[in-house]
């Protein structure tokens, strides 16, 4: 397990690359509660963005039209690198459907409440609805079928056509707000909502939205729940120290880690499944092995770090949000100190900062070479990920994990150092 550094000077770390942002204007209301951007979220197939934008309204915009106003790599086409892009609400009538990029459009969508989950969903034709009796289904899901899930204030969740922004389906069974949804990423159109109820409730959309579990065994509200790459597993995280493993196949508690010191906010599994990243208002982001229940790394906020009877004092630097990027080796984290981090898996200070106010979530593009990330005010900045190539090792490390568990890396009769790569033991 990595410890600590013992101080990490944050004037010597490179600047993360600002590339533009999306505004949302300032009304007389705004001053008041409710313009919060809770969740920011990618297309699983990069076609779109969509962020909450506060005051009930979530935003679609097709990501390639994103690509083209920012400032990406070298300026990208028809861009000016060094003048980063800023779009505004106004720039289309709200409620009407703007042709933009081909043949997709922007939306703006009024979800009648205030929006804290978001999750894009896509289907699988061959991967069928678990309830096998059902002969008559109110929808048929194409595998060119691109949803959204809305998860709102009033506990409801809306279920939207990506494409048309229309309405289809709408989910009541949760009983306080609806703080984080995620789809298994396996096409399977299988949703999960974290609530503020303490329960976590699976929905099968290939039968009409029907609810069929609820997974109880948090105390407090959950704030946040990911689905492994496999979709087997789900981890879901609350008001409380310890993180939440859940066999998604029997909808059974696999079992609790713990590390933390206070509530766990965010969690994310790397894009191999074999690290999963939680961030938490004890200032740190820890890195686990989900298969074996240990932390490989630590990744400390604050020097020197707090102790465990003071873990809630340094509210100034409260981890918020965590993503992992989709190379698997890179790591954002969203802080009360107005700084955006990047991490690499292989150090334990941060590889590039960015100053970002009032952040409060965070997600990398589909390919991995952006990071989006929601602010109290409504708004999303966007920085480009600091640019690497991943080794042929990495490469084919996250091939490999992605097929077998640390237990089975372990039983493999190869050398002591290859097999601790392939563990990231030595990260």
């Amino acid at each position: 397990m990595a410890s600590f550094p013992d101080s990490v000077n944050e004037n010597e770390i490179g600047k993360a690359k600002f590339i533009g942002e999306l505004l949302v204007p300032v009304a007389p209301f705004d001053q008041k509660s409710g313009r919060e951007a809770w969740t920011v979220a990618f297309a699983p197939d990069g076609s779109y963005f969509a962020w909450s934008q506060g005051h009930r309204i979530v935003r679609l915009i097709p990501w390639s039209k994103c690509l083209k106003d920012f400032s990406v790599g070298h300026g990208g086409e028809g861009t000016n690198a060094s003048s980063p892009r800023r779009l505004s609400r106004q720039n289309s009538d709200r409620g009407q459907v703007v042709p933009v990029a081909g043949e997709l459009r922007e939306h703006t969508i009024d979800c009648g409440d205030i929006v804290w989950g978001l999750a894009f969903g896509s289907s699988v034709p061959e991967k069928q609805s678990r309830c096998v009796n059902i002969e008559w289904h109110r929808f048929k899901f194409g595998q060119d079928q691109l949803l959204l899930a809305t998860g709102l204030n009033n506990g409801r969740i809306k279920i939207w056509d990506v494409y048309t922004g229309k309405l289809l389906l709408n989910l009541m069974d949760h009983t306080d707000i609806v703080r984080d949804l995620t789809f298994a990423p396996d096409g399977s159109l299988m949703l999960v909502s974290a609530s503020r109820d303490k329960t976590l409730r699976v929905w099968d959309l290939k039968d009409d939205g029907n609810m069929v579990k609820v997974l109880r065994g948090h105390q407090n509200w959950v704030y946040c729940s990911s689905f492994s790459p496999d979709s087997s597993i789900l981890c879901s995280v609350g008001a409380g120290k310890a993180v939440f493993l859940w066999n998604m196949d029997k909808y059974t508690l696999i079992g609790r880690l713990e590390g933390h010191h206070n509530d766990v906010v965010s969690c994310e599994f790397s894009p191999d499944g074999a690290l999963l990243a939680t961030a938490s208002y004890d200032t740190r982001v820890i890195v686990w092995d989900p298969h074996k229940a240990t932390i490989l790394l630590e990744l400390g906020h604050l020097f020197p770090p707090p102790s465990p009877i003071f873990a809630g004092g340094a509210n100034d630097r409260w981890v918020r949000s965590v993503s992992f990027c989709h190379d698997g080796r890179h790591i954002a984290s969203i802080t009360d100190d107005r700084l955006v981090r990047f991490w690499s898996i292989e150090e334990r200070a941060p590889q590039a900062i960015a100053s970002l106010p009032n952040g409060l979530c965070c997600a990398f593009s589909t390919e991995g070479s952006v990071l989006a990330a929601g602010t109290r005010d409504g708004s999303v900045h966007f920085w480009e990920c600091p640019r690497s190539i991943s080794s042929l090792q990495h490469l084919c490390r996250m091939a490999l994990r992605r097929v077998m568990a640390t237990q089975q890396v372990e039983a493999l009769a190869i050398p002591t150092p290859l097999r601790d790569y392939l563990a990231y033991k030595v990260i």
